[in-house]
């Protein structure tokens, strides 16, 4: 093959990739695909990063976890109540508003099965309630 003629053919191929590059669907949003719909936070700002809990939310409440039952050590910035409190709507029965509770949308959209709420209870402590 001539010099012309490969760099014909890697052009031919490059226009290709960036044709079905470009055709190709933006992300979940654009596929089709249902993203999860939850109610918005109750708070005014996360105790971290909106993108570092995403990722590490899980990280997160296990550190918290060992530090208060094997330290003693308890404080309310990363504790799952408070995440609750700010994060969880009182559903009280309402099944739409229980599929659009923070937690079970995404965890229903990841397919995930956290054990968090064996013990733990899914809606947020009422105000003045005792503890």
């Amino acid at each position: 093959m001539t010099c012309f003629a490969n760099l014909k053919r890697s052009l031919t191929v490059l226009a290709t990739v960036a044709l079905l590059g470009a055709s190709a669907p933006g992300g979940a949003a654009d596929s089709g695909i249902p993203m999860p719909s939850f109610m918005e936070p109750q708070g005014t700002q996360c105790v971290e990063d909106t993108d570092f809990m995403r990722r590490n939310h899980m990280e997160v409440i296990l550190d918290h976890r060992d530090k208060t039952m094997h330290e003693g050590i308890r404080t309310k910035k990363h504790s799952l109540k408070e995440c609750i409190n700010c994060h969880a709507a009182d559903y009280q029965g309402d099944e739409k508003a229980r599929e659009q509770h923070f937690c079970v949308s995404c965890h229903q959209y990841t397919a995930a099965q956290p054990d968090c709420f064996q013990c733990h209870s899914l809606k947020p402590e009422q105000p003045g309630a005792a503890r």
